[in-house]
């Protein structure tokens, strides 16, 4: 092999590594992302689901007083 064939082999080379990384640097940022969101989902859902029984619970006692009068 001369010289010039084995840059071109290693520089195919790095490119391939190159794209390698780039494409793990795109998955690691996407499970970030999932990782970093998921544990809010069951505080969103907990924290709504206060909102709604406290909303059922103020229309229930408006109503109870409507009731009365």
């Amino acid at each position: 092999m001369t010289w010039q064939e084995q840059t071109a082999r290693i520089e195919r080379q790095q490119a391939e590594v190159r794209a390698f990384v780039v494409e793990q640097r795109k998955l690691k940022a996407d499970r970030n992302h999932q990782c970093r969101d998921m544990p809010l989902e069951p505080w969103q859902f907990a924290i709504g689901g206060m909102i709604a029984g406290a909303a059922l619970l103020a229309a229930g006692m408006a109503f109870a007083k409507l009731i009365r009068l």
